[in-house]
C-alpha cells in the first residue's frame, strides 16, 4: 500500500468522519437517508457507552478514508464477530490498497479479540467492491436478505399495534 495508513479515530476526527460518511451516502445514491449528525458520531464513538469504533486514514493532515465497525454476536457460531458497518475512501485515494488495508486491520483486531469472523454488506450494484472483496477471499451469504424495521413501523410494533 502506498499513501495514507489507518489509525484509530480520535474525538477530533468526528467532523471528518461525518463529512466522509455523508460523501459515502452520496456515492451510494442514499444521501436522502443520511440523517446522522457529527454529534451522533461523537456520542456513539466516544461517549460513555460507545456502540462502534472507527479507523481513519489521513493524507497531508486531512482524513481521506473512514472505516466504521462494531462487535456482534452471531449466536450459531458461539463467538463474537466484527461487523464492518461502513468503509469509504475518497475517490482520489482509491486503487492504492487502502480499503484492503482497513479490512486487514479489522481482521487483525477480530483475531486478537477472539472473534470468529468479520462480516459486512455491499450494495449489489457495486461490482468493483464485490470483486475486491472476492479477491480478499470473502464469500457472499446466499439465501439471506437484510431486513430493517424503522419509522412508523418501528413505533407501531413498539407500541403493540404492529
Amino acid at each position: 500500500m502506498t499513501g495514507p495508513a489507518w489509525r484509530d479515530a480520535e474525538e477530533r476526527d468526528v467532523p471528518a468522519i461525518h463529512r466522509l460518511l455523508r460523501a459515502m451516502a452520496a456515492y451510494e445514491k442514499l444521501e436522502h437517508e443520511f440523517r446522522a449528525t457529527a454529534e451522533d458520531y461523537r456520542r456513539e464513538l466516544f461517549g460513555p457507552a460507545p456502540s462502534a469504533r472507527a479507523l481513519v486514514a489521513e493524507a497531508a493532515g486531512e482524513a481521506v478514508a473512514v472505516c466504521l465497525f462494531h462487535r456482534t454476536f452471531p449466536s450459531f457460531s458461539g463467538r463474537a464477530a466484527l461487523w464492518i458497518e461502513d468503509i469509504f475512501v475518497q475517490p482520489a485515494h482509491r486503487r492504492r490498497g487502502l480499503a484492503r488495508a482497513a479490512f486487514a486491520e479489522v481482521a487483525r483486531r477480530a483475531l486478537a479479540e477472539g472473534c470468529g469472523f468479520v462480516e459486512w454488506n455491499v450494495l449489489d450494484w457495486n461490482a468493483p467492491a464485490i470483486a475486491a472483496y472476492r479477491a480478499m477471499g470473502a464469500v457472499a451469504r446466499d439465501g439471506w436478505t437484510d431486513m430493517r424495521l424503522s419509522g412508523d413501523a418501528l413505533t407501531r410494533l413498539a407500541e403493540g399495534a404492529g
